[in-house]
């Protein structure tokens, strides 16, 4: 019988993230059971690379936390790990459920799980908090004193998708917009993602910045680890807005100007998709949440190399 049993929620194309929880029961001596749950799991790489894979509903629909919780309970699930924005408001508001059925889900209070879905909210927090973060407003509020150019992407959006630059207000009363827009003052400079990984506690114990050097799809497919000291410090003050309500692995984007100085832009309340690049430098984040679900005590820490590279590429699972 296997010491633990994980979960990855709509697990889609997540091989790798399902790869870092395998090494890390490995290096922990620990056998690891994987399941993952999918829309269409025959369709699923990461589906197909698990132990166990199970069909659920969307996860936009009530249903949704019904059969994953149904899941959960039969096959005596230790830790679900969400994967998608979409279910993770779901999953926080039944994270007492998931719980009651010997589940822990790997999610931060569905408030945070909120306002990191919602641009605008973001923004408006981020701005509370004391972190940099570019002017933003409801595209409906945006009038001619509007600073250009900007970017106009939907409220709940992700992936890049809807993105738009603007240079005028006459482009964005003519830009379609089938949803709830924000528009956004525009950013120059380089951008990175931040990974982060709060203990069981909520305590920020790791931030991991690395430079996103060419993106595909939202999602970094080349990019470099990088201490970066201001970067650093913008995550230490998001930790301590959220100290107590985050659990597991968060990550943010942000824009650094010719003059060093960042922006951030966007919160993921998940994994991000750069998250292999942070365990290969040595933040282990997988192995950190197996040590909690094992009772171990946590060798989390904020020690990793700067300068590791990723080189993404596409693979492929043959059945």
């Amino acid at each position: 019988m296997a010491d633990l049993r994980l979960l990855l929620g709509s697990a889609g194309r997540r091989v790798a993230l399902l790869r870092c929880f395998r090494e890390s029961a490995a290096a922990l001596g620990a056998t690891l059971e994987v399941h993952a749950t999918d829309l269409a799991p025959e369709w699923s790489a990461a589906c197909a690379s698990a132990d166990a894979a199970h069909a659920v509903p969307a996860a936009t629909t009530e249903a949704y936390v019904e059969a994953t919780l149904a899941i959960c309970a039969r096959e005596r699930i230790h830790l679900l790990v969400p994967t998608i924005d979409t279910e993770l408001h779901a999953l926080a508001r039944a994270r007492d459920r998931f719980e009651a059925v010997g589940t822990h889900v790997a999610v931060a209070d569905a408030e945070l799980v909120a306002m990191a879905r919602d641009k605008l909210e973001t923004a408006r927090f981020l701005d509370r908090a004391g972190v940099p973060t570019p002017t933003t407003a409801a595209a409906e509020t945006v009038d001619a004193g509007w600073r250009w150019p900007a970017i106009a992407k939907p409220r709940g959006g992700s992936s890049s998708r809807g993105l738009a630059r603007l240079g005028s207000l006459a482009e964005l009363a003519a830009l379609p917009r089938p949803e709830p827009y924000i528009v956004q003052h525009l950013l120059e400079g380089q951008e990175y993602t931040v990974n982060l990984f709060f203990d069981a506690a909520g305590t920020l114990r790791c931030a991991v910045p690395h430079r996103r050097v060419t993106v595909r799809a939202g999602e970094v497919e080349k990019g470099v680890t990088e201490r970066h000291e201001a970067l650093l410090e913008v995550a230490r003050r998001l930790g301590e807005a959220v100290r107590g309500r985050v659990r597991g692995a968060w990550c943010f984007q942000a824009f650094v100007d010719a003059d060093g100085a960042p922006s951030v832009f966007e919160i993921n309340a998940r994994f991000g998709g750069g998250y292999p690049l942070a365990h290969r430098a040595g933040a282990t984040f997988a192995r950190w949440l197996l040590e909690e679900r094992l009772g171990q005590a946590t060798s989390a820490a904020a020690a990793w190399d700067a300068g590791v590279t990723m080189l993404r590429y596409d693979d492929a699972v043959f059945l």
